[in-house]
């Protein structure tokens, strides 16, 4: 088994955090792969026994980066990624998601992100939403059913059978992000399934800013302008952003009806930023860094 975490300026509780992983992930091969940290980020993983591997911040892909762990951990046969701000709710968590490839049909597995103490209610229910509290298992003939949702895998925490990656093509380069959304769908039409395995949990979630919302969505709009068969293949995007505002109002009618009329406009803004990125082409190349949260990625496609 390999574990590998991709970091940058990791910052207060790395420590903890190492140690809380590498509670979960013992005998594992355990990665970190780090963009020349300005902090103390790779001297404690070196101290904590990870094997520590470096690329230059201006170089860091997200798939790039992912691919060249699938080459480091050749000898895994299921390989782990989580982010650093993705923290382990128990030592169980990283054994309960590799149970999931006892089925040989399994290809790849994400696990429950939970919200941190600390969410809004905005954050909590985008984590209760997208990460529910029952396992499931997506093939092919359920992308007619449930669309784009059929193919989802999260960078913060999903497993994969290292042989069924490889077999199609591992993770793309020079993608903005969603580089694992693409291998699960390459997977799904290879034949492979999916399973969200709910009972391996993470605690994540991020209270983003109105316009880091923007940002965000402006991103994904760029991905599915530049990945076309994506959405070819799964259908169009807007369904999914409708059941999630009507289950956001329900949410927030219930815990914190005061931010409706926020929740509004950040939905608003939203949408504006993805529109603005499926035409990402139409607008001028020094605009595009300020509307994206990936300014590095238009430095390198300048």
């Amino acid at each position: 088994m390999g574990l590998c975490v991709p970091t940058l300026n990791a910052g207060a509780g790395w420590d903890a955090w190492l140690e809380a992983t590498r509670e979960a992930a013992e005998g594992y091969r355990f990665l970190v792969i780090d963009s020349t940290s300005d902090d103390a980020t790779a001297d404690l993983a070196r101290a904590a026994g990870c094997e520590l591997h470096r690329v230059a911040r201006r170089d860091f892909d997200h798939g790039g980066t992912r691919g060249w762990a699938l080459e480091l951990l050749a000898d895994c046969d299921i390989v782990i990624f989580v982010t650093q701000d993705a923290l382990v709710s128990s030592p169980e968590t990283f054994a309960r998601i590799i149970q999931t490839f006892d089925d040989p049909s399994i290809g790849a597995a994400y696990g429950r992100q939970l919200p941190y103490s600390w969410a809004t209610p905005v954050a909590a229910h985008a984590r209760l939403f997208n990460y529910p509290a029952d396992s499931h298992t997506m093939a092919a003939e359920d992308v007619a059913r449930y669309g784009i949702r059929a193919a989802f895998l999260s960078n913060s925490f999903t497993a994969y059978r290292r042989e069924a990656l490889m077999e199609v093509g591992g993770f793309p380069n020079g993608t903005i992000l969603s580089e694992d959304m693409i291998a699960g769908a390459r997977l799904l039409k290879k034949g492979w399934r999916l399973h969200y395995c709910a009972e391996a949990q993470v605690y994540h979630s991020h209270n983003y800013s109105l316009f880091q919302e923007f940002r965000r969505y402006f991103d994904i709009g760029v991905l599915h302008a530049n990945e076309p068969w994506l959405l070819e293949m799964t259908g169009r995007a807007e369904g999914e952003g409708r059941r999630f505002i009507l289950s956001e109002a329900r949410y927030l009618m219930q815990h914190a009806p005061w931010l409706l009329p926020l929740a509004t406009v950040r939905n608003g803004l939203k949408y504006l930023g993805y529109s603005l990125g499926r035409r990402h082409h139409l607008l001028p190349k020094r605009c595009k860094p300020g509307l994206s949260m990936h300014a590095a990625y238009w430095r390198r496609n300048a």
